[in-house]
């Protein structure tokens, strides 16, 4: 296993970090139980989850997926100093989580008491802002004319987000949290939040994690770049594009029990012509290549420079075993160069 530094902080992450969002809607306790054992037997040391999961969220399933890892945790009570464990919290939209109410110093004291709570664990290593309070180019709204920044109010956006670092801080402080992390942000995002933290003292984020792969590279290289200036972990998630990349969604194929048969809050903006077409040329790289589709997505992200640690989900320990397996591939130049192929006629095909 292969252990990354996680932007400036002193930890040490596996290259592979286990998603778990599936945990309490498509896995059950004892699924989770085996994945976790699995992935920590295998070497891999990072863990990620949120206050919304499972996905997709809802308001009787809220909260299950930390509950479902403190309950791991708390038959696992030696293994917890050699974890790395990240959660996050939910921003405004959900009606049922603090009344859809946005990120704040208020906010984040109580989600992360409750956290922590659910956890069973007196600290989480790296606390993240699930997205941010102002509208952002994420989740299908990186395509033109789906967001305005003028309708932005930029200093009462600062001063927000100055209330966020103060509520950091005094969670750091504290003992809570060791560092803290952004997700589904922006280069504006990051590099405010680092003016800020210089003005205020308080430390900065060492990590973010945005949607990625070879279906959604925005991110490459601009904010990626800065990522790696700034050092700043970067953490692909969804690196399969919820599993389009497999293949099993080819042909309006909907195979039983897969995410994509299960309402979405953002609707199924993947599922377009183009994701399938480009899919169907990467499923035939594959084949040439002698890999599975999935490796050969999980293969090319890990590659990507300034990939700190990729998050995988899996329904099942089959899954998960194919999917780590992914990180012992190195691609050819030929097959790079085909990929490289297909990004070009397909450079935002979702």
């Amino acid at each position: 296993m292969q252990f990354n530094r996680l932007g400036s902080s002193d930890l040490k992450v596996s290259e592979i970090c286990l998603g778990t969002m599936t945990f309490g809607i498509q896995n059950t306790q004892q699924d989770a139980n085996e994945q976790l054992d699995y992935a920590v037997d295998y070497g891999i040391n990072f863990i990620d989850t949120a206050e919304m999961y499972p996905i997709p969220p809802n308001e009787a399933t809220y909260a299950d997926t930390e509950r479902f890892i403190g309950n791991w945790l708390a038959e696992n009570q030696a293994k917890r100093d050699k974890l790395i464990l990240m959660t996050k919290i939910a921003g405004s939209g959900l009606a049922y989580i603090r009344n859809g109410s946005n990120i704040s110093r208020d906010t984040i004291a109580e989600a992360l008491d409750d956290s922590l709570q659910r956890l069973n664990t007196d600290y989480v290593d790296v606390y993240q802002l699930h997205w941010p309070n102002r509208v952002s180019p994420h989740f299908a709204k990186h395509w033109p004319w789906r967001t305005n920044p003028h309708d932005t109010d930029i200093e009462r956006e600062r001063d927000g987000m100055r209330d966020i670092v103060q509520g950091i801080g005094e969670a750091i402080k504290a003992g809570k949290i060791r560092h803290w992390g952004l997700s589904d942000d922006t280069p504006w995002g990051i590099h405010t939040f680092l003016n800020i933290c210089r003005e205020l003292n308080v430390p900065k984020p060492v990590s973010i994690q945005n949607e990625f792969s070879l279906l959604h590279m925005k991110d490459w290289p601009y904010l990626i770049e800065s990522c790696v200036f700034e050092d700043i972990a970067y953490l692909p998630w969804s690196p399969l594009a919820t599993g389009l990349l497999t293949g099993k969604y080819q042909n309006d194929e909907r195979p039983q029990g897969s995410r994509w048969t299960f309402v979405q809050r953002q609707g199924l903006f993947r599922n377009t012509t183009e994701a399938h077409e480009a899919t169907a040329r990467y499923l035939e790289i594959a084949e040439r290549a002698k890999i599975t589709p999935a490796q050969l997505a999980l293969a090319w992200c890990k590659q990507v420079p300034g990939v700190t640690s990729t998050i995988i989900g899996a329904t099942s320990v089959a899954q998960l075993k194919e999917n780590i397996a992914a990180f012992d591939i190195t691609l050819s130049e030929d097959t790079k160069k085909q990929i490289n192929q297909v990004i070009k006629r397909y450079p935002m095909p979702f």
